[in-house]
């Protein structure tokens, strides 16, 4: 079903909005890479910064580098992040290539960064989705302060097997979030395997979740996330432990149980099918009998 290639080509899309402090270090990031795209567009979503002026500045001397502006302004939000991927993907036309990345505006890299991940797609036709664990100026490292494990793919830098991409239907434009877990999941729901390489970082120059809130509003948006998309609440009961022995934001554990019971009280529909709740429960259920086989036996010996 999968087919490998020793030369594989990459495209990389970007929306960005308002992040003219972030935009140059990422095409700094970008334009020295070892192996370069064959195509790079960014999404200017109506930013009112000087995000655009500092695109335009680059596009003459890097003429694989792409800028298109929205025109519509819409509210920001998950599903407009969508919106802005899938008008870059119109844009591609009938471009050849492998691999399709999703890199944020706000995010730096080695300069080998894409050229190693290629080579993890070349080395296995079964690779479906890849990227790397992030570290944050706050200390965060995602390595060992999240609970996702390594088969997640963090979505500030998701880099996909373009067979996947249009095998799980691309991104769900999910308003309130989760689009990049729901697509790394349904991913392995269809048997492809999805993979965050620990030997190469990307770095996030933005608290994670705060793009326009403060942090404790992230951990109850959070929290509100982790019902929507199938938490088991064993998981999630583990999960807020774990939060509240982690400093400075160990009452982040409380307020993300808060936005848990919250969105378990308004019973919404889940924006994902009732069969990847189930893949998904499934999952933390191994994880966590993984977890506590661990601790029984490192108690026992």
């Amino acid at each position: 079903m999968h087919v490998s290639s020793n030369r594989l080509t990459y495209i990389i899309i970007t929306p960005a909005r308002n992040e003219g402090k972030n935009i140059g270090r990422l095409i700094a990031s970008v334009t020295s890479q070892t192996v370069l795209p064959e195509k790079w567009i960014i999404i200017d979503d109506n930013s009112t910064d000087d995000t655009a002026e500092i695109i335009r500045g680059h596009l003459t001397h890097f003429p694989w580098m792409d800028l298109i502006n929205m025109q519509e302004l819409r509210e920001r939000s998950f599903a407009a992040k969508v919106d802005c991927f899938s008008a870059g993907l119109r844009r591609l036309g009938t471009l050849e290539y492998d691999i399709l990345g999703n890199i944020d505006a706000d995010v730096s890299f080695e300069v080998d960064y894409f050229e190693y991940l290629i080579r993890q797609f070349a080395a296995d036709p079964d690779l479906g989705v890849a990227g790397t664990p992030f570290i944050e100026d706050s200390g965060y490292n995602s390595a060992c302060d999240s609970q996702e494990g390594e088969n997640h793919v963090a979505g500030g830098c998701q880099l996909f097997r373009r067979k996947c991409f249009e095998q799980i239907g691309g991104y769900v434009p999910n308003r309130k979030g989760g689009i990049d877990w729901i697509a790394v999941t349904t991913a392995r729901m269809f048997g492809w395997r999805t993979r965050s390489f620990g030997e190469r970082t990307f770095h996030h120059h933005r608290s994670l979740g705060t793009g326009e809130t403060t942090s404790m509003a992230a951990f109850f948006n959070y929290g509100r996330k982790d019902y929507y998309l199938g938490n088991h609440p064993l998981w999630e009961m583990f999960r807020i432990i774990y939060r509240m022995s982690k400093k400075p934001y160990a009452v982040g554990g409380v307020v993300l149980l808060s936005g848990y019971l919250w969105e378990a009280f308004l019973r919404e529909a889940r924006p994902i099918t009732p069969e990847l709740v189930r893949f998904h429960r499934r999952e933390e259920m191994r994880k966590l009998k993984t977890i506590f086989g661990k601790l029984l036996g490192s108690t026992g010996s």
